[in-house]
């Protein structure tokens, strides 16, 4: 007898019969980098503004050249600066 007996497990999926894929369901969704997750965007909660500012060459050079992520350490370098100034110095 060649026929399977209906108990039999199903072995072949149709491609059809994918979830569809929805804007939740990409929202969700995690890239992977082989089993490292990679992360996109900006984290959620971030307290960070956009802003547009005018510096300096030399100081924008400066802070590019230490590589990936120099805005960040610029940021830390302002943040640091405010610990020993008051916003009402700069008011000059």
């Amino acid at each position: 007898m060649n026929a399977k007996l209906k108990s039999s497990p199903r072995t072949w999926v149709d491609p059809d019969d994918a979830p569809e894929i929805t804007d939740d369901w990409v929202a969700g969704a995690q890239l992977r980098d082989g089993e490292r997750v990679v992360r996109r965007g900006r984290p959620v909660g971030s307290t960070k503004t956009p802003t547009t500012v005018r510096l300096d060459n030399e100081v924008l050079e400066a802070f590019r050249a230490t590589g990936p992520r120099w805005q960040s350490r610029l940021n830390a370098a302002l943040a640091d600066w405010l610990k020993t100034h008051s916003p009402e110095e700069l008011a000059v």
